[in-house]
């Protein structure tokens, strides 16, 4: 371990809990940068306790082997830990460990994404209660830092959207799609051997870990009480080359965005609405450009415009990096006896998909003969569904029609292809992906 100057700096010692890829990267971190820390900060940062389910494997962190420990609530309870690092995951005993270190009075830094999709606001509101710091920015999107900004550059803007790309695997399996054709299989099957997907992959590929990120980013950026029960999701599973390929031909690519938005009900009274799904996004956008197992989170404000942030979304040392940060900041503010909070949380009305407004891709397979053009655009029109552009390609007896509608409430949509497939000429109803757009 790097020495620091004795005297000087307010010496914190930290109790981990949890020392897997992003623990044991944080162990090696604190050490390299501890010196570094002291003299800018004025604060000598050592962790001193580690809860592992196992104190038989070689950690390879640069902590003493007494400090580790299978007591996990002994580390929470120890006097001598001042502040609490949550890396372990899950919901439970996580929850319990931080409830415990919140009620007393230790600041916690936690990047569980899971535990706070579920249960934030009661974890925030102990917090508040306690005077102390509860931070997560490595929770969301890595080494990218979005939290901080959302809780305070951002405190006053008036946002109004906030989208991003925050799973990697998933966009490391669309980027193999578009850029070299692989097959969604086989793009899974890499992604697995390369250590970004695990062996049972439903909740990257299903977006079920993109929707615990998205119920944490609205929390934050509304203001509401969003939990991951209140974020509908799709998956990329279903996702072909051919989408990919008719996706380029409108100049667009496919990414799995979370989206978080703030809109106006029919009464007249806000509303959030929080998703998870695949999405056609113009070339031209910031987010076509993302790729590979990077992440980025685009937000769209009244006052300060569009602002995208961008970066290793996961791994070891970039989601270190956030917690070091976090874990810096409440260290700080424990020294000062400050902890700003979180605010005031709103119970959040949440938008319920059908509400949902957005431009659609879709594409038919038809009888390629006289009138059928029309009558699918009389479908469109009795549903309200305004077509943006079509494509018609020939398939020998058959024809295939790409559209892009405008914006349109869902349920107009769902309604428009129940009786799409109901005609007499329309053979198939391929994929419907909603489009960044109107």
């Amino acid at each position: 371990m790097n020495d620091v100057s004795p005297g000087s700096p307010d010496r914190v010692r930290i109790g981990l809990l949890g020392c897997g890829h992003v623990g044991a990267a944080l162990a090696s971190l604190v050490a390299e940068r501890r010196a570094e820390v002291a003299r800018r900060q004025g604060l000598d940062l050592e962790v001193t306790r580690i809860a592992v389910r196992n104190t038989a494997i070689d950690r390879d962190v640069p902590v003493d082997d007494g400090a580790f420990t299978t007591d996990a609530a002994s580390v929470v309870a120890d006097p001598d830990v001042d502040v609490v690092v949550e890396v372990m995951g899950g919901i439970e005993p996580a929850r319990e460990l931080v409830m415990a270190a919140l009620s007393a009075g230790k600041p916690v830094v936690t990047a569980n994404k899971e535990l706070l999709a579920n249960h934030g606001a009661e974890l925030y509101a102990l917090a508040a209660d306690n005077g102390v710091d509860l931070l997560f920015e490595a929770a969301v999107a890595g080494a990218i830092p979005i939290m901080r900004p959302l809780r305070e550059s951002l405190a006053g803007e008036p946002i109004e959207r906030v989208m991003g790309i925050v799973n990697g695997t998933t966009n490391f399996i669309l980027s193999r799609m578009s850029d070299d054709g692989a097959s969604y299989a086989d793009a899974l099957s890499e992604a697995q051997s390369l250590g970004y997907a695990e062996r049972d992959p439903t909740a990257d590929v299903e977006g079920y870990d993109a929707g615990a990120k998205a119920a944490i980013m609205a929390t934050v950026a509304f203001g509401a009480r969003v939990v991951a029960g209140d974020v509908y999701h799709e998956g990329i599973s279903g996702i072909s080359v051919a989408d990919i390929e008719f996706a380029a031909d409108l100049k667009h690519c496919i990414k799995l965005l979370a989206v978080a938005e703030q809109t106006v009900a029919d009464d007249g009274q806000s509303q959030v609405g929080v998703r998870v799904h695949p999405t056609l996004v113009p070339l031209d956008h910031p987010l076509a450009s993302v790729n590979g197992s990077f992440n980025a989170v685009f937000i769209e404000g009244g006052a300060a415009g569009d602002l995208m942030l961008y970066g290793r979304g996961a791994g070891g040392r970039p989601t270190a990096s956030a917690v070091l940060g976090d874990l810096i900041d409440a260290a700080a503010n424990l020294r000062r006896g400050s902890a700003p909070g979180i605010g005031v949380l709103e119970r959040a009305r949440i938008a319920p998909i059908d509400d949902v407004t957005s431009a659609y891709y879709l594409n038919l397979e038809v009888d390629d003969r006289p009138g059928v053009l029309a009558a699918v655009a009389t479908v469109f029109g009795e549903h309200g569904v305004s077509i943006r552009s079509m494509e018609q390609e020939g398939l020998g007896g058959e024809a295939r029609l790409v559209f892009i509608t405008h914006g349109a409430r869902e349920r107009d949509l769902r309604a428009t292809l129940t009786d799409l497939r109901s005609l007499d000429a329309v053979r198939a109803v391929g994929s419907v992906l909603r489009v960044i757009g109107d």
